[in-house]
């Protein structure tokens, strides 16, 4: 059996707002019963986020703190080194002038032996 009532734009037009009416009170009404379950889930999302942040914070400040170990391990052996090479240096200097003033007094040695046998040889011959 066919429908037969023939309905105008205005009725059309208030079937079509009261079914979407319906739709949204339907939505609100589900909404509204899965509230506590979405707030949970916020709950656990949020709590999740801040878990997240506070790694990522602890692991930045690790980081961090092995970086400034690392320069100040690089620092260190900086200053070895350059501790290392300022004694090698101040030792050779060291020898050097040792060596010198050793070639200073075999030469002062030398005169002198030499003064001693002028002064013996003059005087058996005087």
């Amino acid at each position: 059996m066919k429908f037969t009532r023939d309905h105008g734009l205005a009725e059309r037009r208030t079937t079509a707002s009261d079914a979407k009416a319906a739709l949204l009170q339907a939505y609100k009404a589900a909404q509204a019963a899965t509230d506590p379950e979405r707030e949970a889930r916020k709950a656990e999302r949020a709590a999740r986020a801040e878990e997240r942040e506070r790694r990522h914070a602890e692991r930045d400040r690790l980081k961090a703190e092995e970086k400034l170990r690392a320069e100040q391990e690089a620092r260190a052996r900086e200053e070895a080194l350059v501790a290392e090479a300022r004694a090698e240096k101040e030792a050779r200097e060291q020898a050097e002038a040792s060596r010198i003033s050793r070639v200073v007094e075999d030469e002062a040695a030398r005169k002198a032996e030499r003064d001693r046998r002028y002064a013996a040889r003059k005087a058996r011959q005087g």
